[in-house]
């Protein structure tokens, strides 16, 4: 007698993915439009039906275990089929080029998740990015070179959307000397940059000597003096790297003021799958920085998950 097929339910694999690729119960949730516990008994389903633990919960972290590590690219693919056929039958049919502009700070921490869901979609649909300032990005779209930028201003322009208010902090190595030498060593970007103007009136305003160490049109040049300890820089506390060290008021540093991350369209109206990949990009800032992401959320969710 024939082995009776089993099915399996997409909805427990896209809540599975979801954790994986955001590293938070928090953030899938929020990615999902779920609450905690309906992701935590959706990874529990489907740790039951497989027989298997898919993550590795003798620590704090959260890891995918061999079986989860397995399952992944294969439960990836399925999501992919999924929407393909869903939007096959059930969407608009969209195809061609869409141009996209963003800063080079929210690029990394931001994009990639945006553009794997919408490549996934919207297969036919050929993203273009563009990375830049924002002063050149938003004359880029006024000159129709673009169909959707982000930029980093002060404040959020009319017709634009605020998708963050961000704080701008000062960034340098962990347990770094830079930012006690006088005058004070500081790394910018291009000299249109932002958040230079504000930085150095910040700096003026505490009357803090100061002396420029790099000035580059990319961040990793940047990056480059703060690892050294070189430097401290002027950057958005989304972008700071894992490896960097904000600086507080207790190091002897001014305050800076925060930066808005909106996003624009170009005058002559959006198209449809602008509007589109919008929703994307809502979403992705929605479960980064979502209110869920707050510590007291991120307790529940150890121990939604079975941890101590």
């Amino acid at each position: 007698m024939a082995a009776l097929s089993r099915n399996i339910d997409v909805a427990l694999l896209r809540a599975f993915v979801a954790v994986v690729e955001t590293g938070s119960v928090t953030r899938a949730a929020h990615l999902l439009n779920l609450t905690q516990a309906a992701v935590s008994q959706q990874l529990k389903r489907l740790e039951e039906l497989f027989g298997v633990a898919l993550f590795d919960r003798s620590n704090r972290a959260l890891r995918t275990s061999a079986e989860g590590e397995r399952l992944l690219p294969h439960a990836q693919s399925m999501l992919t089929m999924n929407d393909a056929v869903w939007g096959l039958m059930s969407k608009p049919h969209y195809e061609g080029e869409l141009r996209v502009g963003v800063p080079h700070d929210v690029v990394e921490p931001n994009l990639p998740p945006v553009l794997k869901r919408f490549d996934r979609a919207w297969p036919r649909v050929h993203v273009t990015l563009i990375s830049g300032i924002t002063v050149d990005l938003l004359a880029a779209l006024e000159a129709g070179e673009l169909d959707v930028a982000l930029s980093t201003l002060p404040d959020t322009p009319d017709k634009a959307e605020l998708l963050l208010r961000d704080p701008l902090v000062w960034v340098g190595a962990p347990g770094g000397q830079a930012h006690l030498r006088q005058p004070l060593p500081v790394s910018f970007g291009s000299a249109a940059c932002a958040f230079r103007a504000s930085a150095l009136a910040a700096l003026a305003a505490a009357r803090r000597d100061w002396r420029p160490v790099c000035e580059a049109t990319v961040l990793d040049a940047v990056k480059a003096t703060l690892y050294a300890d070189t430097a401290i820089a002027p950057m958005l506390l989304s972008a700071v790297p894992a490896d960097l060290t904000v600086l507080e008021a207790a190091d002897g540093l001014p305050q800076l003021p925060p930066f808005c991350i909106n996003m624009h369209f170009h005058r002559s109206g959006r198209s449809a799958v602008a509007e589109e990949f919008a929703a994307f990009v809502r979403q992705e800032f929605a479960s980064r920085y979502g209110e869920r992401r707050q510590a007291a959320s991120a307790a529940t969710e150890q121990i939604e998950l079975g941890r101590p």
